[in-house]
């Protein structure tokens, strides 16, 4: 029997964990590409791209949580305009950390999950 090292498998390629963390900002043109671009990325090359699983969980998870918030803060405008504060926090925070994930990633980095719900 035959002994295979799973690791020599992966390759390192930090320029594809930055090209899909910065996939995220294309919410801003399309809506929803910032959510199936990466995903579409991070199923294709998890198995063989090394911290690509990490990344992906971490940017699809972030995407779900900004549209849990989102999805909460359009009836909590009713609530004496708290939707307004929600909805400015998830526009700042979607685009500056996948900003700063992408510096992160492209030095070999664990992404930042701040504010953020795990779902997968």
């Amino acid at each position: 029997m035959e002994i295979i090292n799973q690791k020599s498998v992966f390759r390192t390629d930090n320029q594809l964990l930055a090209i899909t963390h910065l996939s995220q900002l294309l919410t801003y043109l399309t809506g929803i590409g910032g959510l199936i671009v990466p995903l579409v990325i991070w199923l294709t090359t998890k198995d063989s791209v090394q911290g690509m699983d990490e990344h992906g969980r971490s940017i699809i998870n972030f995407q779900l949580t900004l549209l849990v918030v989102f999805a909460l803060s359009i009836p909590a405008i009713l609530l004496l305009g708290l939707g307004f504060l929600m909805i400015l926090f998830v526009f700042m925070i979607s685009f500056i950390l996948p900003i700063v994930n992408t510096i992160k990633a492209s030095k070999g980095e664990s992404p930042s999950s701040f504010a953020t719900i795990k779902f997968i």
